[in-house]
């Protein structure tokens, strides 16, 4: 029997592999449950939005229906929604912000928006025709009590068992994080703007 000293470099990555695959599939058998996830993204860093918008292009790839609801966003037009307009027939998609909160400056029509917002998003969390429904800036919505936590929580709970949700935005409060089945939190190490590159299309617009 061959020692590891006496190995190849191959072959001790070989090993190493075998093990970790041993370990990787014993995790993976057991993974048996099948239902719908939450997922929350978070935190002062880039790519909280670009990552549900990918999960919503990976819904509809597996035939999927789905929904968004954008908090915040909708005084400016964005690639993501220039793109999956063009899938009508799958995707059920609003835009009701009108803007960030100090572009609009006007507190009650902020309130107004991200409640008309929720009433759509609740209607979708309560609908079982919705396979996948993404709630886009609404940890914004939450953080300045635009919405009530205690309401997303409730439909959150009360949704179709296969339902997948993902909601994105700053600062999630505590709640929905402990609630959640898939949490991230992104962080800030660079980011052009501090460099005075203004936002570019594809890549925040």
């Amino acid at each position: 029997m061959t020692s590891r000293d006496e190995m190849t470099p191959e072959e001790r990555h070989r090993e190493r592999m075998q093990r970790k695959k041993e370990l990787v599939d014993r995790k993976i058998a057991r993974a048996t449950i099948e239902r719908g996830v939450l997922v929350v993204n978070t935190g002062n860093g880039k790519g909280k939005s670009s990552s549900g918008f990918g999960m919503l292009a990976r819904s509809l790839g597996h035939g999927f229906r789905c929904g968004v609801v954008q908090f915040i966003k909708g005084s400016f037009s964005t690639g993501e929604e220039a793109f999956f307009r063009r899938f009508a027939d799958e995707l059920d998609y609003h835009v009701m912000g009108e803007g960030f909160t100090w572009e609009t400056q006007d507190k009650a029509r902020d309130i107004a928006a991200a409640q008309a917002a929720w009433q759509i998003a609740a209607r979708m969390l309560s609908d079982a025709s919705y396979d996948f429904v993404l709630l886009d800036e609404l940890n914004i919505a939450l953080v300045k009590q635009y919405v009530q936590l205690e309401q997303v929580l409730a439909a959150v709970a009360a949704r179709p068992p296969n339902q997948h949700v993902v909601i994105t935005g700053r600062g999630a409060p505590g709640g929905l994080v402990e609630v959640a089945d898939t949490v991230t939190e992104m962080r800030v190490v660079k980011h052009a703007f501090e460099a005075g590159i203004k936002a570019q299309k594809g890549i925040e617009l």
